[in-house]
């Protein structure tokens, strides 16, 4: 629309509403938006809201948890001693109690439950990429209509409860569920085989529910992919998996390094999946979490726990980020 268009516009509209109108074209939104162009706010505040977001939800919290972490034993629930304390009229005294980190280093069941959360997180990762990345080659290779009704199956679990779907698991694994009941009708097996309460059981469970989100990092990758390389690959002679090799899987590294952070990350706290379906002999980090706030209320213990497990996920968050730095940097 042409700027006379957009006065006669106005004009109508001032007529109508007189004063009102005034008093929101001269001090209301359209005013600030020539405030934000005019003193390059708009920047400021773009990138502004994330921060405060973090800051709020994030970072203050995390703050709350690290003084919780270095409270006194004795002092269980709050309020805890405080961190530091004037001496004389200048001076401060920190006091920084690390009784709680050392129990959690030389206590065997929180070092047990800290590896055992690495292995789970770790084998369940390998075995979304496994499955993953041949779906998501498929679907990226797929025609357009195909690969809208394929990313709607992708997506389609979401629909349901989490919570849900983990039961259903619990009806396929048990001794009296469908799997065994299927298996023992076809004589393949003579008594139940034990799959519930086990490291099997687990994996299917992280592995069912992560799944989605190992294929839409992987398939955003692989779509992007320039195909005119495979055919000037299979033009100088090479088969395809050799070209698959050096040219595709090469280019698809972020989209591994993206979709094996988003399972493994949270597969390392997880809750549901190894209280419903995991072993009762060995616990997960998230499990040792959630007893030690809420069943011995050891809010330091527990705290410290937290620190402790964010501090471990910090390394592959490190590394992601050293890895997308340094494809920048060849980028440009």
């Amino acid at each position: 629309m042409s700027k006379q268009g957009q006065l006669a516009i106005s004009e109508r509209i001032a007529m109508r509403w007189g004063p009102l109108w005034t008093l929101f074209y001269r001090y209301g939104p359209p005013h600030w938006s020539q405030l934000l162009l005019r003193n390059g706010w708009g920047k400021r505040l773009v990138i502004g809201v994330p921060y405060l977001w973090l800051t709020l939800f994030f970072l203050v919290p995390f703050v709350i948890v690290l003084k919780i972490s270095f409270a006194e034993l004795r002092l269980a629930m709050p309020p805890y001693t405080p961190l530091w304390e004037w001496v004389g009229d200048k001076a401060i005294a920190i006091k920084l109690n690390f009784a709680t980190y050392s129990f959690l280093v030389h206590e065997s069941l929180y070092v047990s439950a800290y590896l055992y959360s690495l292995q789970v997180a770790a084998v369940s990762t390998l075995l979304c990429l496994l499955l993953g990345y041949p779906m998501a080659y498929g679907i990226s290779r797929a025609s357009p209509t195909w690969r809208s009704i394929f990313l709607m199956l992708i997506i389609l679990p979401f629909w349901t409860s989490f919570l849900l779907r983990v039961y259903a698991w619990i009806g396929l694994l048990k001794s009296n569920g469908v799997i065994n009941n299927v298996l023992m009708a076809l004589g393949i097996i003579h008594e139940p085989i034990t799959m519930m309460q086990t490291d099997f059981a687990v994996y299917i469970g992280i592995v069912y529910s992560y799944l989605p989100f190992m294929i839409l990092p992987l398939y955003t990758n692989l779509e992007k992919h320039d195909l005119t390389l495979l055919e000037a690959a299979a033009d100088l002679g090479a088969r395809p998996t050799k070209a698959f090799f050096r040219i595709t899987l090469p280019l698809s590294v972020p989209g591994i390094i993206a979709g094996s952070l988003l399972v493994f990350i949270p597969a390392v706290g997880e809750y549901v999946i190894p209280s419903l379906l995991g072993r009762t002999d060995q616990l997960m980090i998230g499990r040792v979490l959630s007893d030690e706030f809420f069943s011995n209320s050891d809010w330091p213990v527990a705290s410290s726990v937290a620190i402790l497990m964010l501090l471990l996920l910090l390394v592959p968050i490190a590394a992601f980020q050293y890895f997308q730095s340094r494809e920048l940097r060849k980028r440009t």
